[in-house]
């Protein structure tokens, strides 16, 4: 029996009824993590509202039709739909596998992913899925004949299709009130798990902050000065500070961790601080947000390119500034001051296709401290533990935890298998901040020097079946949100500034955030400016002795010259 191709069949369909089809597919197929979230939230056969529970699935479907029917016009019904069905496909991969959920964070954080990253997220499993729930349907949505009808029948077809829909929505909703209200009310996430809507309401906002006509470029700090501390003796401070990435407080053994992830700092003379919370869930977030003096509840996006940080208020008052990347880009930190990548130093054994190793961040630091002829602040911004290929970050040396999950597919793996890759990559970062202290300890003879380390995020290894980072702050578990941080002083950079272990040991349960860094790094500096807070300094309750007297006169110095 001969079968006739679908673009000869006598049999055509109006676009509405495309659309109605594909939104089915799409509410079905797409949305397994919003589903099961969703049968969680309302009870599922607990749940004694029984029109309640079967009109769920029918109302999605017409709120996808309803969202769908607005993108998908004319001519670009089909190529809209067909763009919808494969973007839906990755993004139910990644949030089935991963937990994430989908908003605009979570869309410029892949936006700004570099090419080794996206190599690190791609698999088998990726390209199966999308190629059975993505590309096949697509073939089969090209290949069905639409009806064709004059303009002003099609878009009274159109108009009339959508409003039924959102009728059918509106009754549903009046019918269940109660429940519905409860349930968006108490679910807030929800909007986030619900594919396409989630990806459309991200593109929105993205191209909203994109297209936005961009504000004057903000200068901060233009009073900044360093303060003459008594008795320094011609002697230059430096300190390195060092962005971490994806380490999480909870596998830092120096705040408790069982397992022995940081046995070299251990044996350094550091405080850790065990309550530390950062700026976003994700490095395009938390890195130019942790440089600002603004605050995670004010800082914006649009702040990360146009307004002024802290290297750029250090290197007013005249600290010589460096930025050493080993990740991805400083997201518009180190824009106006000096900075390289180490991966474009040519370090064969430090680096491969992979990219390189952090230990490649102090690749010539020392020659480069022998030289400074200034105050020096010098930032390193690790790749940490960046997942999902945590076994990428640590050279085979460093493989004492095992089995450990050898892939970016993390649903290859088991559970342990994952942390232990992970548990490895902290190891691995703990030896490269003792190989800093141990750096900066062997120039005390020349320079009072110091080192501060906090991460950017933290990471999600399975807990309550999420993985990875960027879900949005306000349901983001601690696992994401708490970060380790690190500091080291020199006996002689202690003497400087008062600052003795003593006291910061005593401060280590203080809650901190990635708001303190701004100010403690231009306290540490001696850099004082109208934008420094004292209160956010986390240094200052243990700053005597000389520097406080300095700094009193400078600041009657400055309230003396005022106009």
């Amino acid at each position: 029996m001969n079968v006739e191709p679908l673009e000869r069949a006598t049999w055509k369909i109006p676009a509405p009824m495309l659309v109605f089809l594909v939104s089915v597919w799409l509410t079905l197929v797409m949305n397994a993590s919003f589903w099961r979230h969703l049968w969680g939230a309302v009870d599922g056969w607990n749940n004694e509202h029984v029109f309640f529970l079967v009109s769920l699935p029918l109302l999605v479907c017409l709120f996808n039709f309803v969202v769908l029917g607005l993108l998908a016009w004319g001519k670009l019904t089909r190529v809209v739909l067909i763009l919808m069905m494969l973007l839906s496909a990755v993004v139910s991969y990644f949030m089935s596998n991963f937990g994430i959920m989908i908003d605009y964070s979570m869309l410029i954080n892949a936006m700004q992913t570099d090419r080794r990253e996206v190599f690190d997220l791609l698999g088998p499993g990726l390209l199966v899925w999308v190629l059975l729930v993505g590309v096949l349907p697509a073939i089969v949505v090209s290949r069905i004949p639409l009806a064709r009808h004059r303009p002003t029948r099609a878009a009274l077809l159109k108009l009339g299709s959508l409003l039924g829909a959102l009728l059918l929505i509106a009754l549903i909703l009046a019918l269940a009130y109660q429940s519905y209200a409860s349930l968006l009310r108490n679910n807030r996430e929800l909007r986030l798990m619900l594919v396409p809507s989630n990806l459309v309401g991200a593109v929105h906002s993205y191209a909203k902050r994109q297209l936005r006509t961009p504000a004057a470029f903000e200068p901060v700090g233009l009073d900044a000065v360093r303060v003459a501390e008594a008795g320094q003796r011609g002697r230059h401070k430096v300190l390195v500070l060092v962005v971490g990435e994806t380490a999480r407080s909870a596998s830092f053994s120096l705040n408790g961790y069982p397992r022995q992830t940081n046995p070299a700092l251990a044996s350094r003379e550091v405080v850790s601080f065990t309550d530390v919370s950062s700026c976003g869930t994700a490095t395009a977030i938390s890195v130019p947000c942790m440089f600002q003096d603004l605050g995670r509840r004010e800082y914006k996006s649009f702040h990360a390119r146009g307004r002024e940080g802290l290297l750029d208020v250090l290197q007013r008052a005249g600290v010589a500034v460096l930025w050493r990347d080993n990740n991805s880009g400083c997201k518009g930190v180190c824009d106006r001051v000096p900075s390289e990548d180490v991966g474009k130093l040519g370090i064969s054994e430090l680096c491969n296709d992979d990219g390189c190793f952090d230990e490649a961040l102090l690749h010539g630091l020392a020659e480069r401290i022998d030289r400074s002829s200034d105050d020096t602040v010098i930032v390193l911004h690790m790749l940490g533990s960046h997942g999902p290929a945590y076994f990428k970050r640590y050279p085979e040396a460093f493989r004492r935890f095992t089995p450990t999950c050898d892939t970016g597919q993390l649903d290859k793996c088991s559970n342990e298998a994952i942390v232990n890759a992970y548990d490895n990559s902290i190891a691995y970062t703990d030896h490269v901040l003792a190989s800093v202290v141990d750096l900066l300890k062997s120039r005390e003879a020349q320079f009072d020097t110091a080192m501060l380390y906090v991460s950017d995020h933290g990471e999600s290894l399975g807990e309550k079946g999420v993985y990875l980072h960027g879900l949005p702050y306000a349901m983001a578990p601690s696992e994401q949100t708490r970060v380790p941080m690190v500091a080291w002083l020199s006996d002689a950079f202690s003497t400087r500034t008062g600052i003795t272990q003593g006291c910061l040991r005593a401060q280590r349960e203080v809650p901190l955030s990635h708001d303190n860094l701004f100010h403690s790094t231009l306290g540490l500096m001696s850099v004082r400016t109208a934008v420094y807070r004292e209160q956010l300094d986390l240094f200052r309750p243990c700053m005597q002795g000389p520097v406080e007297v300095a700094a009193a006169e400078a600041a009657g110095d400055a309230l003396r010259s005022a106009p």
